[in-house]
């Protein structure tokens, strides 16, 4: 992390303290009710901590969003026009930016939510273009750290 720092990423978080993250296994624990793990999680974290929710559909994020999770991870979401399309409603739907659109065209617009959207889940050097699109407030990657290779060193005290 600390590498990556003075590289000049903006490490996903500090450590495991730095914001409550609700990934599937912990949705599940709460009966596969987002809006409950959000709660629950809100509650143990106390008003400084954000939580962030991975979601996996376009439908997880809003119920996360109107749970008030502080950020909505868009995991492994196709990059270009279906993330585009997306992010559009989303940030609409909850008035950050043009009202969103239903299944049938009418315009949805809920009560107005802060919240991020961070994509994630594929990206790659060679693919975070697709990944570029407005509304889109965070990109995140592990392959930047996945499968880098350490150097093995040693000291040796001469006495």
């Amino acid at each position: 992390k600390y590498a990556l720092a003075v590289g000049g990423a903006d490490t996903h978080r500090h450590d495991l303290s730095s914001m409550i993250m609700l990934k599937d296994n912990h949705i599940w624990a709460c009966g596969g009710d987002i809006a409950r793990a959000v709660r629950t999680a809100k509650a143990a974290g106390g008003f400084s901590i954000k939580v962030e929710v991975e979601c996996q559909s376009e439908a997880e994020a809003v119920e996360a969003i109107r749970a008030g999770a502080d950020v909505v991870m868009l995991d492994n979401f196709a990059p270009g026009e279906e993330l585009g399309s997306a992010v559009r409603r989303l940030k609409g739907r909850f008035g950050g930016g043009p009202a969103g659109v239903d299944g049938e065209g009418k315009a949805v617009l809920e009560e107005k939510r802060e919240f991020l959207i961070e994509v994630s889940g594929g990206l790659t050097e060679e693919n975070v273009k697709g990944f570029v699109v407005e509304g889109v407030d965070v990109i995140s990657t592990s392959s930047i750290h996945q499968g880098v290779k350490h150097v093995d060193f040693s000291l040796k005290v001469v006495h």
